[in-house]
This record gives C-alpha cells, sequence and structure tokens, in this order.
C-alpha cells in the first residue's frame, strides 16, 4: 500500500493506493484546505487517524524545491522535512518530491480519455516531453529522453522573469513591478495571476467594473469569478483579463516547449486549464505557443495536451514510489 500526496497553495490531495506491479488502485482520497492545517504533519496524521491506514512507503508532491529531502513550500508558510515526517507519523521511506515533477510521472499512467489534444502535431517517441500547470502558481518541468525511457525532473521555471510582448504586456509589466519588485511568469500566470491582470485592466482605465462584481470577488475566489464570468461574456473587465491570460499562457507554453525541446509533447496540468477549455480552443492560445519567429515549424510539430484528470499527481507520486522500489 502507497501513500501519496499532492500538496499545492489551496489544497492538500492524500490518497492511498494499491499496487499490484505497476498497476495502481485507488483505495481513497481525501482533500484538505492547505491554510487550515499549520503543517504537513497535521494533515498527514488526520489521514491515517481517519482511514486507519499503515502504508509500506509514502510519496509527498509539495510545490516547491526539494533540497535534502526538505522543501521550504512557496505559498504556504511550511518547512516540510521527509524525516521530521516520518518521526511525528510513523511512516517509513518517505519520498518528497516537486509537484510538477509528481504531475510528469503521472502521465504515464493516463489513458487517451484523460486528455484534451489542442495541437496534433508529430511527436517524436524518442523526444522530451515537457509539462506546465497553472493553479495557485505557475509550475513546469521536464520529462527526458535518456535513451531507453522517458524521465521527468523538476524546475523552478514558474518564477522566470516574465517576458512582456507588446505594449499592453509592457504596460502591465510596469503596473506589477512597481507592486512586487520582480515580475515573474507566475505573477502572471496562475489564479492569482489572473486577479492581477484584472485589477491592471480595472486600475489603469481599460474598462469599468459592473456594480456588484468587486464584491463577488470578495465573497468568493476571485480568480474563479473572473473567468466564469468571462467565459459567459458577463463583462469586458473579465472577458479582457482572461484573454490576456489565455495569451501569456500559450507564449509561456511555447517557450516551454523551446527550453526543454519537448518534441514528445508539452502537456498543460493544473487546475485551471480544464477549467478554460473554451478559451484554449480559440486561436489566441495557439498563435501565441506558435509566435517563436524561425522556431514556428519545430513548434508546429509539438503535440500540446490539456491534462483533465485532476488526480494525476498524486497518481505519479505513487508511481514514484514503485519506480524506486523497482530499482532497488
Amino acid at each position: 500500500m502507497i501513500l501519496a500526496g499532492d500538496v499545492g497553495g489551496t489544497h492538500a490531495r492524500l490518497a492511498l493506493f494499491d499496487s499490484r506491479g505497476e498497476e495502481l488502485k485507488l483505495i481513497v482520497e481525501q482533500i484538505y484546505d492547505s491554510h487550515s492545517y499549520p503543517s504537513l504533519e497535521a494533515i498527514v496524521t488526520d489521514f491515517l487517524r481517519v482511514t486507519s491506514a499503515k502504508p509500506d512507503s509514502a510519496a509527498i508532491g509539495l510545490a516547491g524545491p526539494i533540497r535534502d529531502r526538505r522543501c521550504v513550500a512557496t505559498n504556504l508558510p511550511w518547512v516540510v522535512d521527509a524525516a521530521k515526517l516520518e518521526a511525528e507519523t510513523g511512516l517509513r521511506r518517505i519520498t518528497l518530491l516537486n509537484d510538477l515533477e509528481a504531475n510528469a510521472y503521472g502521465i504515464a499512467t493516463l489513458s487517451s480519455a484523460d486528455f484534451e489534444e489542442l495541437q496534433k502535431g508529430r511527436p517524436d517517441p524518442r523526444g522530451n516531453a515537457a509539462v506546465i500547470s497553472a493553479g495557485t502558481g505557475l509550475g513546469e518541468a521536464g520529462i527526458i529522453w535518456d535513451g531507453t525511457a522517458l524521465r521527468p525532473f523538476a524546475s523552478e521555471g514558474g518564477h522566470s522573469s516574465f517576458a512582456p510582448e507588446g505594449e499592453l504586456e509592457g504596460d502591465l509589466f510596469q503596473y506589477l513591478a512597481k507592486r512586487y519588485g520582480h515580475v515573474s511568469f507566475e505573477r502572471v500566470l496562475s489564479g492569482p495571476g489572473l486577479v492581477n491582470i484584472y485589477e491592471f485592466l480595472r486600475d489603469t482605465g481599460r474598462g469599468s467594473e459592473p456594480d456588484g462584481f468587486a464584491e463577488e470577488l470578495r465573497a468568493g475566489n476571485p480568480s474563479a469569478v473572473i473567468s466564469e464570468a468571462a467565459l459567459a461574456k458577463r463583462n469586458e473587465l473579465s472577458i479582457g483579463a482572461l484573454e490576456i491570460f489565455v495569451r501569456i499562457y500559450g507564449a509561456e507554453a511555447g517557450n516551454v516547449a523551446l527550453k526543454f525541446l519537448a518534441t514528445a509533447g508539452v502537456y498543460l496540468g493544473g487546475g485551471i486549464a480544464p477549467k478554460i477549455l473554451p478559451k484554449l480552443r480559440e486561436a489566441a492560445f495557439l498563435e501565441s505557443f506558435l509566435t517563436k519567429g524561425r522556431m514556428r515549424p519545430v513548434l508546429e510539430a509539438i503535440p500540446v495536451l490539456v491534462i483533465l484528470n485532476e488526480n494525476t499527481a498524486l497518481r505519479g507520486a505513487a508511481r514514484r514510489t514503485l519506480l524506486r522500489a523497482a530499482r532497488h
């Protein structure tokens, strides 16, 4: 039995999987509000108490860089230390890995029904692949072909510097630079990033906020409120914000494709992409993905797919444990 975790800035998902060879069977899953708990130890302890489980091993994907079995979470006030987690929970053999690395491991466990194809391309079965996931933050990971198999690896590419294209995005950059200093892609390509774009359009007079909409934003998840209003064409500010967001998503997905030379495919993970599929299917996303000058023919051959299965990172963490056990 394997305990798998996918811990982000909004939710922490924990699940138990039974393994038969390389097959994974989900037994039970719990979703926790990350900010309602003081630590990951508290969440894992609660999960083990509720399920009465005694897993043989555990692997947990975390939003943040992993160093020496330790992670300072990027969007949570937590420091996660595998040795401390083992001591406090009684678990053995805990593996910590970056959440996008877990996402990348999970791709191999999915079926064709778990993907939405945005560009068919001409995939190279012996090429590299990449994952880019906009959610509470922005994660990016590579999957390198080593001559015999595809092997995921983590990056912190979401925190690289935002490269604005055109006058409007240049103004957006200047607006956010005054607020944050360094403007990373995560500041514009994430849930909070969509809110930043909306506030930029509103505060610079590029549209007027409808009556009552500010109260909607305060009462709910503001990024979800904005994207839902845009998809329903309820107000021009939301529509404009989502348009910019999708163009930036396409541009950075193209950047990732080139940086990792992801000729086997680029996968869009995270919670946002499945919710805005109608916009991603429109021309703006792919045109931004392809607009890379002389590299356009390279990008036209790269498959682009949206991951629809919300448990991909959980499955990937469990698969990482199986592969590690197989090597030993």
